[in-house]
């Protein structure tokens, strides 16, 4: 299903690898409407080395995981297997449908560096983390999503009750990650993933049939965020 907003996305995207920072200056892309637009301002936080044997999300660091397709894509990730992978491959299924077409090189997910800006990067350890175009929305960064960008995001928040949580939310954000919020063994988690793969499975369900705007679903989410 396609977006009646989509065709204006791709400005973002364009902006997110043209503009850049250095030395902590700000500077400018230009979209292809011809206006100027600032690109987000990452953090300063120095990295610092996670040196547990878990990550912030109670999940076992583990030195490798699969790279696994992301469906309607030709985008693979890293991530673990099972469950968390049907869930965390959702989100970014959504994003490519519903937001704005992946391409190599923007998603990243387990990662064997142990330094991290914040806690919650290191769930990359686990391989139960995702980032979707990090360079664009990096740590520390926050606007860099468009409202109805946002309104997708919350609704795959919604729907996935709780299982994932965004960097958006965090207190130092990072608006392009996304984890599993839940500890290993949690019912949520494979009752999500169970029914992800039945709409996965069904025709007329699940990432590309749904429409985010559509009035229930806004009131559904904005009673989730709440």
């Amino acid at each position: 299903m396609t977006n009646p907003v989509r065709s204006d996305l791709s400005r973002r995207r364009f902006v997110g690898t043209a503009a850049g920072v250095v030395g902590g200056t700000v500077v400018w892309g230009v979209a292809s409407s011809g206006t100027a637009v600032a690109a987000p301002k990452p953090s300063e936080t120095k990295p610092s080395n996670w040196s547990g044997g878990k990550t912030a999300n109670g999940w076992p660091v583990v030195k490798s995981v699969p790279a696994q397709l992301i469906e309607g894509s030709s985008v693979s990730v890293a991530v673990l297997d099972g469950d968390v992978a049907t869930i965390l491959l959702h989100v970014a299924r959504r994003f490519h449908y519903e937001v704005d077409s992946l391409r190599q090189g923007e998603v990243t997910g387990h990662s064997g560096d142990r330094k991290v800006a914040q806690p919650y990067e290191s769930n990359h350890l686990s391989g139960t983390a995702i980032a979707i175009r990090p360079q664009a929305y990096p740590t520390g960064a926050q606007g860099g999503l468009y409202p109805h960008e946002v309104v997708v995001i919350r609704d795959i928040l919604t729907e996935l009750d709780g299982t994932v949580a965004w960097g958006g939310d965090e207190k130092t954000a990072k608006e392009s990650h996304f984890h599993i919020a839940l500890k290993p063994g949690h019912p949520k988690i494979k009752n999500v993933a169970r029914t992800i793969r039945e709409w996965n499975e069904a025709p007329g369900k699940g990432a590309g049939t749904v429409d985010a705007f559509e009035p229930s679903r806004r009131r559904a989410a904005k009673a989730f965020t709440r």
